[in-house]
């Protein structure tokens, strides 16, 4: 058996990134699927930049604040106790908007726990 408990506010944020992004998961030594935490000031992108995932699931819970996710087809506005999930080819770009009014904080789950499965997208190129 183990056992972790992991204190957020100690994982030091992961540097030169749009936003705060701190790898809660990795700390706690999940193997299975990425866990990691984000703030966004108002105007800061949630990393990565418009992609999709070739095979994982990513998941954004919003803690606090509201998270617009913009879609080919769509921008949704998430808010707090709210979920949005991107099913795997499924481009999509989280943010918080520059005329927001405070930060947005989140979680964003990923499975399974793969590297290297983010491809560009090109909203212009579709």
């Amino acid at each position: 058996m183990g056992y972790r408990v992991v204190d957020t506010d100690d994982v030091e944020p992961i540097p030169d990134r749009p936003c705060e992004l701190r790898r809660i998961g990795v700390e706690g030594g999940l193997e299975q699927f990425a866990l990691n935490r984000f703030r966004a000031e108002p105007g800061e992108q949630v990393p990565l930049a418009y992609h999709y995932h070739t095979e994982q699931e990513e998941a954004f819970y919003v803690l606090s604040g509201t998270l617009f996710v913009e879609t080919p087809d769509e921008t949704f506005e998430v808010s707090a106790d709210e979920l949005f999930v991107a099913d795997p080819e499924s481009p999509h770009r989280a943010h918080n908007p520059e005329d927001a009014t405070e930060a947005v904080d989140i979680l964003a789950i990923g499975a399974p726990a793969v590297s290297g499965d983010a491809e560009a997208y090109d909203p212009d190129e579709r």
